[in-house]
């Protein structure tokens, strides 16, 4: 709602930049989309990787009784 207002609160001001806006945001969304993907696979790498360096610990450590 926050993102909707300041638009509003461009395009009253300077509507050439607001539309110029409104165009490029679907455009600048697919170019970022690919780096979006990454980073999430990057993140699930990270967290197997520490995920099989914690078994051996979590496998030693066994169950309290």
């Amino acid at each position: 709602m926050v993102g909707f207002l300041l638009w509003l609160l461009l395009l009253i001001f300077c509507w050439p930049l607001a539309l110029l806006a409104l165009v490029l945001y679907p455009i600048v969304w697919l170019l970022l989309l690919p780096l979006r993907l990454v980073g999430i696979t990057v993140s699930a790498v990270f967290a197997f990787l520490g995920a099989v360096l914690m078994l051996p610990a979590r496998v030693l450590r066994g169950r309290p009784i």
